[in-house]
């Protein structure tokens, strides 16, 4: 090559890198749609996060992958619904012959991660915080695409970190030293030392998934973050606000110092919850029915906020459904690039099934949302699915239908009738026919069964809930 076109070829190929944004996936833990100040929490208190919406694009009909914790962060690390690759429970000691050994649970090695695909285009990639994707070797987190991992490999840890009881590593090896006691501040810290010990110097883009656990149980705050609740009645309810109190500041000194590297206008952010809020935290979901292990929209709804400020419109709403599978075609597309091909498909011992599994297996399930949230481009009608012990359900378009095993499938209209309220199953008989066969379709077409069992509770708590679903009021 002639001296002059490799300076070319150089200034470009840095042009390009440069031009990649840095992008940030900040994840709550159980948190409850309306916990924050834009999804109406009139108690808690949110700025930080809130300043993401006010910067970017609030999703008021977000939706993520699952009702539960674990094969709803493996369908937002993967793109894919969980379900196609046998991901349906949380992980899950088991306690019957049929359970898989925990040490063989996680996310299929047959499956990239968002850390893979941003690698393999030039990104620096780290995880702060919560794993739950199995603990075992070929799960471990430096071995599925980040070059770097300070956290937990479990899905719940104590909030006080104990020199001699925790849980918490660094790249594979126990940690010995932290710089603050609260594991919310804590994994703050560490996220924002990993950002600022980056090279200066022909600097590659960053991907961080800043994966906290707050607010999921134990319910412990600090005496500080509980003292600006401390008008709050209920000592649950108290302790959960305290506990969004922490992650709220987290992710204030996390922004603030993307606007003071100058890094902020080309990061792109996003803030959501890995499901809805739980039965046991003191978490309010808003408007909407369901908790954390039902396929009610409490159960699989939540804030999406979105930022870029080169790229997106500022102070948005978009009020059409997004799905956290949106994540690994928008981030590629911001980063200039396809994802990476799907592995093969696992082998079946089933010939008969072999080729309807291989077909399902394989594809991605999101959307670019880059264009959409941009008003460059108007979304097709969605279709998105859940499957979780006993429970299924559809959304397609403007109607989702859910089935039971312990009652009738059910037809709802969750864009309007919020708390899911009204069964349009009589008066839209041809509708509930139509989605019922989509449904059906969908679960016959699933490459494999559940790779292993998950723990009972979710069955019983969300039969409950299906059994006297109403939408109350934020609690004080």
């Amino acid at each position: 090559m002639q001296p002059l076109l490799a300076l070319v070829f150089l200034v470009t190929s840095f042009s390009a890198q440069a031009e990649k944004p840095n992008i940030l996936m900040i994840l709550a833990d159980d948190m409850g749609y309306g916990d924050l100040g834009c999804t109406g929490s009139e108690l808690i208190k949110t700025p930080h996060i809130d300043s993401i919406a006010k910067e970017g694009v609030l999703c008021t009909q977000g939706y993520v992958p699952s009702s539960v914790c674990s094969p709803s962060r493996a369908g937002i690390l993967t793109g894919r619904d969980p379900r196609r690759f046998g991901y349906e429970g949380n992980l899950n000691k088991g306690g019957d012959a049929y359970a898989t050994k925990l040490s063989l649970q996680g996310l299929p090695p047959s499956e990239w991660t968002l850390a893979d695909h941003l690698k393999s285009v030039g990104y620096e990639t780290a995880l702060i915080g919560k794993w739950h994707q199995g603990t075992s070797a070929p799960f471990h987190p430096n071995v599925r695409g980040f070059d770097h991992f300070m956290g937990m490999l479990s899905g719940s840890h104590n909030y006080f970190i104990s020199d001699e009881k925790h849980h918490l590593e660094k790249n594979g090896a126990p940690l010995t030293k932290v710089t603050s006691n609260y594991v919310t501040d804590f994994f703050t810290d560490e996220a924002l030392a990993w950002v600022e010990e980056r090279p200066k110097e022909e600097e590659a883009p960053f991907f961080m998934f800043l994966s906290y656990n707050a607010p999921h149980t134990p319910m412990q705050a600090t005496e500080e973050d509980l003292a600006v609740y401390a008008h709050v009645k209920d000592k649950k309810r108290r302790t959960y606000a305290a506990m969004m109190h922490a992650l709220d500041r987290g992710v204030g000194r996390v922004i603030d110092h993307l606007k003071k590297s100058g890094q902020f206008e080309n990061t792109l952010i996003v803030f959501f919850s890995d499901n809805g809020g739980a039965t046991n935290n003191g978490s309010w979901n808003g408007p909407f029915s369901g908790r954390k292990g039902c396929l009610l929209e409490g159960g699989v709804r939540v804030p999406f906020l979105v930022s870029w400020p080169e790229r997106l419109p500022k102070g948005k709403t978009y009020t059409e459904p997004v799905s956290a599978l949106d994540l690994l075609p928008t981030f590629m597309a911001a980063a200039g690039a396809a994802p990476l091909p799907l592995k093969e498909a696992p082998s079946y011992e089933d010939k008969r099934n072999r080729n309807r599994a291989a077909k399902t297996y394989g594809a991605y399930d999101g959307l670019n949302l880059l264009p959409i949230l941009t008003g460059e481009k108007k979304a097709d009608p969605r279709l998105l699915f859940w499957r979780l012990q006993g429970q299924s359900a559809v959304l397609a378009g403007d109607r989702k239908l859910i089935k039971l095993s312990h009652r009738s499938a059910q037809l709802f209209a969750p864009a309007k009738d919020l708390g899911e309220q009204n069964d349009l199953a009589a008066s839209e008989a041809q509708k509930y026919a139509e989605l019922f066969q989509v449904l059906g379709d969908w679960e016959f077409s699933l490459a494999t069964v559940p790779l292993w069992g998950s723990s009972p509770v979710w069955s019983g708590q969300s039969a409950k809930i299906y059994d006297t679903y109403a939408s109350i009021p934020e609690p004080k």
